[in-house]
Protein backbone atom coordinates (compact mmCIF):
# COMPACT_ATOMS: atom_id res chain seq x y z
CA UNK A 1 0.00 0.00 0.00
CA UNK A 2 0.94 3.69 -0.47
CA UNK A 3 0.52 5.92 1.77
CA UNK A 4 0.84 10.02 2.58
CA UNK A 5 0.79 11.35 6.04
CA UNK A 6 0.64 14.99 5.40
CA UNK A 7 3.57 15.75 2.85
CA UNK A 8 5.21 12.28 3.85
CA UNK A 9 4.76 9.42 0.69
CA UNK A 10 5.52 5.90 1.64
CA UNK A 11 4.98 2.12 0.80
CA UNK A 12 4.56 -0.89 2.91
CA UNK A 13 3.41 -4.32 2.45
CA UNK A 14 1.26 -5.72 4.86
CA UNK A 15 -0.24 -9.14 5.35
CA UNK A 16 -1.74 -11.36 7.92
CA UNK A 17 0.71 -14.18 8.96
CA UNK A 18 -0.79 -16.28 12.23
CA UNK A 19 -4.32 -15.73 13.77
CA UNK A 20 -3.49 -16.38 17.68
CA UNK A 21 -7.38 -16.15 18.24
CA UNK A 22 -9.51 -13.71 20.24
CA UNK A 23 -8.93 -11.06 17.63
CA UNK A 24 -5.23 -11.23 17.94
CA UNK A 25 -2.69 -11.82 15.05
CA UNK A 26 0.81 -11.56 13.94
CA UNK A 27 1.34 -9.34 10.89
CA UNK A 28 4.20 -9.12 8.59
CA UNK A 29 5.16 -5.68 7.38
CA UNK A 30 7.78 -4.79 4.99
CA UNK A 31 9.27 -8.54 6.65
CA UNK A 32 8.97 -7.35 10.34
CA UNK A 33 6.53 -9.32 12.32
CA UNK A 34 4.19 -7.56 14.64
CA UNK A 35 1.37 -8.44 16.99
CA UNK A 36 -2.26 -7.01 17.24
CA UNK A 37 -5.25 -7.08 19.05
CA UNK A 38 -8.35 -5.68 17.97
CA UNK A 39 -10.14 -3.92 20.14
CA UNK A 40 -13.03 -2.42 18.53
CA UNK A 41 -13.57 -2.51 15.14
CA UNK A 42 -16.78 -0.66 13.64
CA UNK A 43 -18.07 1.60 10.72
CA UNK A 44 -16.17 4.76 12.17
CA UNK A 45 -12.93 3.53 12.67
CA UNK A 46 -11.21 0.67 14.65
CA UNK A 47 -9.22 0.97 17.99
CA UNK A 48 -6.28 -1.53 18.57
CA UNK A 49 -3.15 -2.42 20.57
CA UNK A 50 -0.24 -3.01 18.02
CA UNK A 51 3.45 -3.97 19.49
CA UNK A 52 1.88 -3.34 22.97
CA UNK A 53 0.95 0.46 22.19
CA UNK A 54 -3.16 1.34 22.28
CA UNK A 55 -3.61 3.37 18.56
CA UNK A 56 -7.32 4.43 17.47
CA UNK A 57 -7.93 5.15 13.95
CA UNK A 58 -10.90 6.89 12.70
CA UNK A 59 -12.25 6.73 9.13
CA UNK A 60 -13.03 10.07 7.57
CA UNK A 61 -13.70 8.90 3.87
CA UNK A 62 -13.41 5.61 1.73
CA UNK A 63 -13.06 5.63 -2.00
CA UNK A 64 -12.47 1.80 -3.78
CA UNK A 65 -8.77 3.45 -4.17
CA UNK A 66 -8.07 5.77 -1.26
CA UNK A 67 -8.79 6.00 2.29
CA UNK A 68 -8.55 8.75 4.12
CA UNK A 69 -8.19 8.36 8.01
CA UNK A 70 -7.31 10.08 11.50
CA UNK A 71 -4.72 7.77 13.51
CA UNK A 72 -3.59 8.68 16.66
CA UNK A 73 -4.67 12.30 15.73
CA UNK A 74 -2.22 12.10 12.36
CA UNK A 75 -3.85 12.64 9.31
CA UNK A 76 -3.32 10.22 7.10
CA UNK A 77 -4.63 8.81 3.14
CA UNK A 78 -4.25 5.58 2.21
CA UNK A 79 -3.96 4.41 -1.37
CA UNK A 80 -5.06 0.42 -1.19
CA UNK A 81 -3.62 -2.49 -2.35
CA UNK A 82 -3.28 -1.58 -6.49
CA UNK A 83 -3.79 -5.30 -7.21
CA UNK A 84 -7.14 -5.13 -5.31
CA UNK A 85 -9.09 -6.31 -7.60
CA UNK A 86 -7.32 -8.68 -8.93
CA UNK A 87 -6.87 -10.68 -5.38
CA UNK A 88 -10.51 -10.22 -5.63
CA UNK A 89 -10.91 -11.75 -8.64
CA UNK A 90 -8.41 -14.55 -7.81
CA UNK A 91 -10.66 -15.77 -4.97
CA UNK A 92 -13.52 -15.57 -6.58
CA UNK A 93 -12.88 -18.15 -8.86
CA UNK A 94 -10.89 -16.21 -11.53
CA UNK A 95 -7.28 -17.76 -10.50
CA UNK A 96 -7.04 -20.70 -12.16
CA UNK A 97 -8.16 -24.05 -12.88
CA UNK A 98 -11.91 -22.99 -13.07
CA UNK A 99 -12.88 -23.35 -16.54
CA UNK A 100 -14.94 -26.04 -15.82
CA UNK A 101 -16.47 -23.93 -12.48
CA UNK A 102 -19.79 -22.48 -13.17
CA UNK A 103 -20.47 -20.84 -9.75
CA UNK A 104 -18.71 -17.39 -8.89
CA UNK A 105 -18.93 -16.95 -5.65
CA UNK A 106 -18.54 -13.94 -3.62
CA UNK A 107 -14.76 -13.44 -1.75
CA UNK A 108 -15.76 -10.94 1.25
CA UNK A 109 -19.26 -10.12 2.76
CA UNK A 110 -21.17 -7.16 1.99
CA UNK A 111 -24.12 -5.72 0.89
CA UNK A 112 -24.82 -6.05 -3.14
CA UNK A 113 -24.59 -2.05 -4.65
CA UNK A 114 -25.14 -3.19 -8.13
CA UNK A 115 -25.89 -5.70 -10.60
CA UNK A 116 -24.25 -5.34 -13.72
CA UNK A 117 -25.61 -8.34 -15.79
CA UNK A 118 -28.66 -10.26 -16.75
CA UNK A 119 -29.23 -13.59 -16.69
CA UNK A 120 -28.59 -14.64 -20.69
CA UNK A 121 -25.98 -12.02 -21.05
CA UNK A 122 -22.55 -12.82 -22.37
CA UNK A 123 -19.64 -11.84 -20.62
CA UNK A 124 -16.04 -12.09 -20.60
CA UNK A 125 -13.14 -12.92 -18.18
CA UNK A 126 -12.98 -10.31 -16.11
CA UNK A 127 -16.42 -8.33 -16.62
CA UNK A 128 -17.69 -6.53 -13.70
CA UNK A 129 -21.16 -8.88 -12.24
CA UNK A 130 -21.63 -6.62 -9.46
CA UNK A 131 -20.39 -4.34 -7.11
CA UNK A 132 -20.32 -5.37 -3.13
CA UNK A 133 -20.10 -2.92 -0.35
CA UNK A 134 -17.84 -3.83 2.86
CA UNK A 135 -16.86 -1.70 5.80
CA UNK A 136 -17.58 1.64 3.50
CA UNK A 137 -15.42 -0.20 0.40
CA UNK A 138 -16.71 -0.84 -2.91
CA UNK A 139 -15.35 -3.87 -4.28
CA UNK A 140 -16.51 -5.33 -7.88
CA UNK A 141 -16.95 -9.13 -8.88
CA UNK A 142 -15.51 -10.14 -11.59
CA UNK A 143 -16.11 -12.91 -14.02
CA UNK A 144 -13.98 -16.01 -13.60
CA UNK A 145 -14.29 -17.07 -17.11
CA UNK A 146 -16.07 -16.05 -20.55
CA UNK A 147 -19.21 -17.51 -20.88
CA UNK A 148 -23.02 -16.81 -20.50
CA UNK A 149 -25.07 -15.70 -17.24
CA UNK A 150 -27.17 -18.57 -16.72
CA UNK A 151 -28.63 -17.59 -13.16
CA UNK A 152 -28.45 -14.49 -10.81
CA UNK A 153 -28.17 -15.39 -7.19
CA UNK A 154 -28.37 -12.15 -5.86
CA UNK A 155 -30.74 -8.87 -5.44
CA UNK A 156 -29.61 -5.30 -5.08
CA UNK A 157 -30.19 -4.03 -1.24
CA UNK A 158 -29.38 -7.75 -0.28
CA UNK A 159 -26.57 -9.18 1.72
CA UNK A 160 -24.17 -11.69 0.98
CA UNK A 161 -21.75 -14.00 3.28
CA UNK A 162 -17.83 -14.66 1.91
CA UNK A 163 -18.41 -17.86 -0.29
CA UNK A 164 -21.82 -17.06 -1.01
CA UNK A 165 -23.45 -18.03 -4.48
CA UNK A 166 -23.75 -14.45 -6.40
CA UNK A 167 -23.64 -15.98 -9.98
CA UNK A 168 -23.55 -19.22 -12.87
CA UNK A 169 -21.18 -18.64 -15.73
CA UNK A 170 -21.55 -21.81 -18.39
Amino acid sequence: MDYKIQDIENVFLGEITENLGNNEYIIKINDKDHQIKILTMNSKGIEFVLDQQYHRAKYLANTTNEMNLVIDNVPMTINKHTNFDEIVYKNSGGGGGGNAQLALKSQIPGKVVSIAVQEGDSVKQGDVVCTLESMKMQVSVKAHKDGSITSIKIKEGNTVAKGDLVAEIE
